[in-house]
């Protein structure tokens, strides 16, 4: 085994939510390190960067709601900090959202959704099929009516990535480009990990952040181990040419024969579509059927689109739990902490989820806006009454 380096706090997957873990412990003071082979890779370089607490509420995650309204509250000052320290600019358009329905069907499921959205205290705003059309005239003429919430907005996730890697950099972050293989524990208590490469890693505080593979690392206690799983997305990425701008302004979604799709303009010319959710393992393979489902659903909201060139298909590994929520914070074993299974959220939820390890790192609690999102409540429900 090679020799021994110890940080303070040593972050196991350097996806977003590992970066920004790491960033903010560095900037409380703890010597801290990041250990993954491709930092910045992950589940950040397939997904869309919508910023959408209002139009992705669902029935019964009231709670969630607070934590991801919490997180979009932060990320204008979250971007600005970002991109004042790098110099880098991360794609942050505050433009708005437009969710629109197709048929009676989906107009049906969204008049459910807007009538829950009040319920809840947000802001949105019932639109007609042609007060839709006046706002995006691309959308295509049997649009049924629609949501216009002015608040969900989004990010390019890979540029933010690349953010979090240059901050981490000019923080200190040691980064150790190498695989995670186990988890050592000693006294029980979380005591680092050793690479693939056999070097061992220790550390007073372990945060496991990998993602869909949080609950593979070898080592980690069956009764702490992450009961996360993954869930597949398809996303299509293409051009709009210049004579066919301004194509959409905003952030599209529709409820299409019951099934989601979205479409995200950067303003760089890019347009995301996506995406699907598949429950089938750890396969990543991008298939024929789920780029025409998409592709399908995204023509009758906008028919224009297949005009455009298709640059980019991908898939990727969303970290699900069974509640959907993420799992933040201390475990029951001494050392090791979660910042996992964001699911759809994990962009959203960057910042506060840096804010909340950061806090429990060095409090030893979290804080109380991130406490019902304690790993240790799956534990307490297998107890036995």
């Amino acid at each position: 085994m090679s020799p021994t380096r110890t940080s303070d706090v040593l972050v196991v997957g350097g996806g977003i939510i590992g970066l920004v873990t790491a960033w903010r412990a560095a900037q409380r003071g703890l010597a801290t390190a990041v250990v993954d082979p491709e930092p910045g890779g992950g589940a950040a370089q397939v997904a869309a960067g919508m910023l959408a607490p209002v139009t992705e509420l669902h029935h019964g995650e009231q709670t969630l709601l607070a934590l991801n309204l919490e997180s979009a509250r932060r990320y204008p000052s979250f971007v600005a900090e970002l991109a004042e320290l790098t110099g880098l600019d991360l794609g942050y358009r505050a433009c708005g959202t437009l969710a629109v329905a197709l048929d009676a069907d989906d107009r049906a499921e969204l008049r459910e959704l807007h009538a829950l959205q009040r319920r809840s205290g947000l802001d949105s705003e019932w639109l007609t099929g042609r007060d839709c059309r006046r706002l995006e005239p691309m959308l295509a003429p049997g649009v049924r009516g629609g949501l216009r919430v002015d608040g969900d907005h989004q990010v390019d996730p890979r540029r933010l990535a690349a953010a979090l890697v240059a901050a981490c950099e000019h923080a200190g972050v040691v980064l150790h480009r190498a695989w995670a293989e186990r988890l050592t524990v000693g006294r029980d208590r979380a005591t680092g990990v050793v690479t693939g490469a056999g070097t061992a890693l220790t550390a007073d505080h372990v945060v496991l952040a990998g993602g869909s593979l949080s609950g593979r690392l070898k080592g980690v206690p069956a009764e702490v181990l992450p009961p996360v799983r993954p869930v597949k997305g398809q996303v299509l990425r293409l051009t709009v040419p210049a004579r066919y701008a301004p194509f959409l302004s905003r952030t599209v979604r529709a409820v299409v024969r019951g099934g989601q799709v979205y479409l995200v303009p950067r303003e760089n010319g890019e347009l995301v579509v996506g995406a699907t959710s598949e429950e089938l393992g750890w396969d990543t393979t991008v298939t024929a059927g789920g780029v025409y489902e998409l592709l399908r659903d995204a023509h009758e909201l906008v028919p224009g689109i297949t005009e455009l060139p298709l640059t980019e298909t991908r898939a990727g590994l969303r970290p699900g739990s069974p509640d959907n929520a993420p799992l933040l914070g201390p475990t029951e074993l001494p050392g090791l902490l979660l910042a996992t299974g964001h699911h759809r959220n994990g962009v959203l939820l960057t910042p506060v989820t840096g804010d909340a390890l950061a806090h429990a790192l060095t409090t030893g609690e979290l804080p109380d806006g991130a406490r019902p999102f304690t790993p240790k409540r799956f534990s307490l429900l297998e107890q036995p009454a």
